[in-house]
């Protein structure tokens, strides 16, 4: 997703005078084909992300479009104040761009895990918040927000993930994008995680039952209509994400369930609310948590297995 992201850009700024890329001393051997093309339009503000947020959100009230760049702790929480003042409540024209989510960087423990930062980011008003699932649907997100106005933030994995969807897939800010097709249970994922549910849905699929994967791109806005037709249908639902169980997609999906006023089987799925000691790679890190054993046990139960 990483690249997808710096080739949107680097396209987008040959024709947009107005886009605008600031890094916090990272993306070395990443970004320094477009700081070399496009000097005037590069920053690297150092190991400053506070600094970086208030001068791209001044830079955006000038008429810029700027991207900032960096992993997601420091990109979300070190300057979160500079993101609360300076972009939300400014309302500026500002992408904040972080990478790594959930446990994308898992050797190097809790400091660099993001499991925290959809609920952060969600709760800001203004604040457009984006999660894709994979490189072609970070390409679709990206693209958007080149003529979306306001402040966007936009959760990366990492690099080389699997293109999931297809190429002329169509994404849209605020929109579900259905992977499989099913009537006898949903599941929907956001971010890196999407693999995870397909995988899940292809097991049930070899015993007889057909489950629906949605990817949620956007967490917020959420699609509201879309969650609100499956509660109505009445086909029991299951979220699944790589990030706090607590204020993320599967508390979004939650809120919009129990304002229906209609019973429907629901569980989320997602990172107990705990920080993690274990050391692993990102496989390891869901193994560890079990996210598929109780996405699968919830599901049994509701099948009566």
């Amino acid at each position: 997703m990483r690249t997808t992201f710096v080739n949107c850009l680097f396209q987008r700024a040959a024709i947009d005078e107005d886009i605008f890329l600031i890094t916090a001393d990272l993306g070395f051997s990443v970004f320094e084909n477009f700081a070399k093309t496009y000097p005037d339009k590069f920053l690297n503000a150092g190991i400053s992300e506070q600094n970086a947020v208030s001068v791209a959100a001044g830079m955006a009230l000038s008429g810029k479009k700027v991207y900032v760049y960096s992993i997601i702790p420091f990109i979300t929480m070190r300057c979160f104040e500079q993101i609360r003042i300076d972009v939300a409540y400014m309302n500026t024209n500002v992408k904040l761009v972080g990478v790594g989510s959930g446990y994308a960087y898992g050797p190097q423990g809790s400091t660099h895990h993001a499991i925290e930062d959809i609920a952060v980011m969600r709760a800001l008003p203004n604040m457009t918040v984006c999660c894709p699932s994979d490189p072609i649907e970070a390409r679709g997100l990206i693209n958007e927000s080149f003529s979306y106005k306001g402040p966007m933030y936009i959760r990366l994995a990492r690099n080389n993930e699997p293109h999931i969807h297809q190429e002329n897939i169509v994404v849209k800010i605020g929109k579900a994008n259905v992977v499989t097709e099913g009537s006898d249970f949903v599941i929907f994922t956001t971010g890196n995680i999407l693999d995870l549910g397909i995988a899940i849905a292809t097991n049930y699929f070899q015993k007889g039952k057909n489950i629906r994967v949605v990817s949620m791109p956007t967490i917020k806005p959420i699609d509201y209509e879309y969650i609100t037709q499956v509660v109505k249908d009445r086909i029991p639902i299951l979220t699944l994400e790589e990030h706090n169980i607590i204020g993320g997609l599967g508390s979004a999906v939650a809120e919009i369930v129990a304002e229906t006023g209609i019973n429907v089987p629901f569980k989320r799925i997602g990172i107990p609310d705990v920080y993690q000691h274990a050391v692993g790679d990102e496989d390891f890190l869901r193994k560890a948590v079990n996210m598929q054993g109780n996405a699968e046990n919830f599901i049994n139960a509701v099948f009566g297995w």
